[in-house]
């Protein structure tokens, strides 16, 4: 029940996060790296991304659940540099207006990762299929190994 009450919790966070994008843009432009092209439209496309995998999230049935996990851990990845380019800038954005509050912020990116994973059964699934595959490498039935 907690990983499903996670889950939701976090599409409704990546929903909400998507949405701001369009309507507080200035913030978001905040992490856009310099050395990207477009900041504007980079904001708006990952604004959309989050949108569909925080609604992906909500409404997915649980077979595509782990690989969603997947999707959404990686989308936090790809975004980091975003984060530790407004950290190592300075800029101020979302109320982070001082290093420590921008370095701490990087601290919770992993955090995130590990919420998809763990709230899809991403990481759990992950596990059981490659411990599936040597089991029956190895000439074990499944269950008993």
């Amino acid at each position: 029940m907690l990983h499903i009450l996670a889950r939701l919790a976090l599409g409704v966070v990546l929903v909400g996060a998507g949405i701001s994008h369009f309507t507080n843009a200035e913030s978001f432009l905040a992490q856009v790296p310099p050395w990207l092209p477009a900041p504007d439209a980079v904001v708006a496309i990952s604004g959309v991304i989050e949108v569909i995998l925080g609604v992906a999230l909500l409404a997915a049935p649980r077979r595509f659940q782990p690989p969603l996990g997947w999707v959404v851990a990686a989308f936090f990845v790809v975004i980091f540099p975003g984060n530790v380019s407004q950290f190592v800038s300075g800029t101020p954005g979302f109320g982070l207006d001082s290093d420590a509050a921008r370095f701490i912020r990087l601290l919770f990116q992993p955090i995130l990762v590990v919420w998809a994973l763990w709230c899809t059964s991403a990481w759990t699934t992950w596990r059981r299929i490659r411990r599936d595959r040597r089991t029956s490498q190895q000439g074990i039935p499944n269950g008993s190994a």
